[in-house]
């Protein structure tokens, strides 16, 4: 179903036939980067966070990883992930699939810096097997993204 939340999405752009859905997992940055054949680093990853008594996104490049100095100067709080069973219920989709498209529940969007130095990156498409390629703004657009944040290191 989290994959026919994102073809729906999608569709308000006429993007839903750009989604690929693949035979083999994409579900970790390293399988979605062979499966695609680009690099790494260009496999667009959303991570789930808890901020308060809620949960934000945050959408970094795939070498990235987070900073937790600079996510808390920037959002006031210790980076705490979601465990996979409240992704699921905050996003609708499994981890392996998680993606900013078709969420259940409005969450805020971010997106990292690391994600600028690429024309276009890919990020999952609601399950383990899918992707779409986007420039940062369409992913910026889809996402409904409230900004760009700097919690990332690893990266530069």
């Amino acid at each position: 179903m989290s994959l026919e939340n994102v073809q729906v999405h999608l569709k308000k752009w006429n993007r839903e036939k750009d989604i690929q859905v693949f035979q083999t997992s994409s579900a970790t940055v390293l399988e979605a980067a062979e499966t695609l054949g680009v690099q790494p680093e260009r496999i667009a990853k959303t991570l789930s966070f808890r901020k308060e008594d809620d949960a934000i996104l945050i959408v970094t490049a795939g070498d990235a990883k987070i900073d937790n100095r600079k996510f808390k100067q920037t959002f006031a709080e210790k980076a705490r992930m979601l465990a996979p069973e409240e992704v699921l219920e905050k996003t609708g989709h499994a981890v392996g699939g998680v993606c900013p498209f078709g969420l259940v529940e409005n969450l805020p969007v971010y997106m990292d810096e690391s994600l600028k130095r690429f024309t276009t990156v890919f990020p999952a498409c609601g399950s383990s097997n899918s992707a779409i390629e986007l420039t940062n703004e369409e992913l910026y657009i889809y996402g409904n993204a409230v900004d760009w944040v700097d919690v990332c290191k690893g990266w530069e």
